[in-house]
């Protein structure tokens, strides 16, 4: 199964929820013009990955451009975020938002977690980043050919390590195995997928050699390939990408696979209209600024901004169509 990059309805998926800690709705607020006085970022996850960088981001442009009087970032680690989201998923603070994106629904589905993301207030979509599939520099795979064939032949000890069970990482494993000519029914017995909550922890075990081969985005490994400690084998959007501009696609090495992940926020279900808009305001202003059309070309994310009843629609028909390719590829029943 092909999934294709926003825009042409990539899989999708999500969640939500908040956190407390901050100050009600107030304009001029401590000090600032900003609507918001102080805002909650809460990044379900650990330091170093695609959310941490993306909530970090939004705290440090959120205030330099005075779109808020503060922000602060919380770490609520574990599970694919489903830990955090189920001890916010009754958060009241109007002034929080969730960094979330594609990783959560599937897992949501995979912890079966009571807590979803239709308990939340889609705020806005944000960026998108094609992933990487990687192996340490002394690594004998010299093309994701080699990689997929020593999983064909080897099976589970091959490891694989990437973000949550479920999430986007894990997916693209499964449809790699899947367009290699793998059977659903026999990816859970080939493939020994290690997850971790955090960017930082699989960059860890790769250049700790405890691991295989990585799938992540490009952000997170680019560096380390850029400096020789990870060898790039695909990246796995519709076009290379400049960071790592002689590393083939997914489709150039004659694998139908076509896949991004995206990321956005959402506020605690319970706020109203007008917290509502006073968040999607901020965001959106936030969205137009220079220094973040400078964060996205530094991190060499893709601008996939949509907000309001767009961003609403679009989460509901990606979390409709994440379900039926995380059963297709044997991720769940």
């Amino acid at each position: 199964m092909r999934i294709m990059r926003t825009g042409a309805a990539p899989v999708g998926i999500v969640l939500a929820l908040a956190l407390a800690g901050c100050s009600s709705l107030e304009a001029g607020g401590g000090g600032s013009d900003a609507a918001i006085d102080e805002l909650s970022i809460v990044v379900p996850a650990g330091p170093g990955g695609g959310w941490d960088q993306t909530g970090r981001a939004m705290q440090a442009n959120l205030q330099d451009e005075g779109l808020v009087g503060s922000a602060t970032v919380t770490n609520v680690d574990g599970a694919g975020g489903t830990v955090g989201l189920a001890n916010i998923a009754n958060a009241s603070d109007p002034n929080t938002l969730l960094v979330m994106g594609l990783v959560m629904v599937g897992a949501v589905e995979t912890n079966q977690s009571q807590a979803r993301i239709e308990h939340t207030t889609p705020i806005a979509r944000l960026t998108e980043e094609q992933e990487v599939i990687v192996v340490p520099a002394e690594s004998p795979y010299e093309t994701i050919d080699d990689l997929l064939a020593d999983i064909e032949k080897n099976g589970k000890d091959v490891s694989i390590t990437g973000g949550s069970a479920g999430g986007t990482d894990h997916i693209l494993a499964g449809m790699l195995l899947k367009a290699a000519g793998m059977p659903p029914s026999n990816i859970g017995n080939k493939l020994n997928y290690i997850a971790y909550s955090g960017g930082g922890e699989s960059l860890a075990a790769l250049l700790g050699n405890n691991v295989n081969a990585g799938i992540s985005g490009i952000s997170e490994y680019a560096e380390q390939v850029q400096a020789g400690e990870l060898r790039a084998l695909a990246v796995s959007g519709e076009e290379r990408v400049d960071a790592l501009p002689d590393t083939p696609t997914l489709t150039e090495a004659g694998y139908d696979v076509v896949l991004t992940n995206w990321r956005g926020v959402v506020a605690p279900g319970s706020i109203d209209d007008e917290e509502r808009e006073a968040l999607t305001t901020a965001v959106t202003k936030l969205a137009e600024s220079d220094a973040w059309q400078a964060t996205l070309e530094e991190k060499d994310w893709d601008d996939a901004f949509l907000a309001g009843e767009e961003f609403d629609t679009y989460l509901d028909g990606n979390i409709a169509e994440s379900l039926t390719v995380l059963k297709d590829i044997g991720l769940i029943r």
